[in-house]
């Protein structure tokens, strides 16, 4: 795998800790539906050269989340800052000036078009003006072919459709293309929810490229394993509200399963589902 070679700031290395602002920072942030409270006083960072995961069963609020970083939706109550800025986006467009990416889990390819053209889709380069104004077709399949390949993703042909790659291979060109228009942050939602084993560890390889790059990752997911794998923060969402926030180095993989599975309720489960033995007394 050959890292990418862009660094957002070349004067300070990635993942150094340095003490410039966070690229984006949630404090205490709170999304509201009428009476339904879909977000409650949830806080993250997300820093240069750092994957920030997100863990959460279906309705812990993850979704809510990624609509709100990416400017969907906007939050509340509580602060949302850009670099140090505290803003409110407006729209996905104003995330993207901002430099925030989203790829979502249904990745929104056109199966049938080229790769090539789905990597420059809506932001498609022309040439010539006027009657003869037209896509410069030969750039585009000459720039995802090298954007591809700095992400150490060698096609066989940029001019299949994209809806002959697999799982996988999708995910890491959505990737790729973000890293090209200039992300600074990307949000990956659920990116290796329907991939096997083997697909998951090629799309967290590319994930990892973009961590050493020096962009900032929000990786969302369900798999504790697979955010321990890569994962330097960790933001653990339940209902709605934060459960527990750690960095790598305070938690291990089987106690961040343990609190994923629900901590004292799944202990609590497992004494009501044990078998008793046979001299032990009946429960009263």
């Amino acid at each position: 795998m050959s890292p990418l070679n862009a660094n957002p700031d070349p004067d300070a290395a990635p993942g150094t800790g340095d003490d410039r602002p966070p690229l984006v920072a949630l404090d205490r942030v709170s999304k509201y539906y009428g009476n339904i409270r879909a977000l409650e006083g949830v806080s993250l960072e997300v820093r240069a050269g750092e994957i920030t995961c997100v863990l959460g069963d279906n309705g812990a609020g993850k979704s809510t989340l990624i609509k709100i970083i990416a400017g969907l939706h906007q939050h509340d109550s509580g602060t949302f800052a850009v670099e140090g800025e505290e803003t409110r986006l407006v729209n996905p467009r104003d995330a993207l000036d901002r430099g925030i990416a989203t790829v979502y889990q249904d990745l929104a390819v056109v199966p049938l078009m080229p790769v090539w053209r789905n990597f420059f889709l809506g932001s498609e380069p022309v040439k010539g003006s006027g009657p003869f104004r037209r896509l410069d077709v030969r750039t585009m399949r000459e720039t995802t072919r090298s954007e591809l390949l700095r992400m150490g993703i060698d096609l066989r042909d940029v001019d299949q459709p994209i809806g002959t790659l697999s799982g996988g291979e999708r995910q890491c060109v959505a990737i790729a293309r973000a890293v090209h228009f200039g992300a600074k942050v990307l949000v990956l939602d659920e990116p290796t929810a329907a991939l096997g084993v083997k697909q998951s560890g090629v799309v967290l390889k590319y994930v990892a490229a973009a961590r050493d790059a020096g962009l900032g990752v929000v990786l969302i997911t369900h798999n504790p394993h697979h955010a321990y794998l890569v994962g330097d923060r960790f933001v653990l969402l339940k209902r709605g509200t934060m459960t527990a926030s750690h960095t790598k180095d305070s938690v291990t993989l089987d106690e961040l399963t343990r609190q994923m599975a629900g901590g004292s309720e799944l202990d609590d489960l497992r004494h009501e589902l044990e078998r008793p033995g046979p001299g032990d007394p009946p429960e009263e």
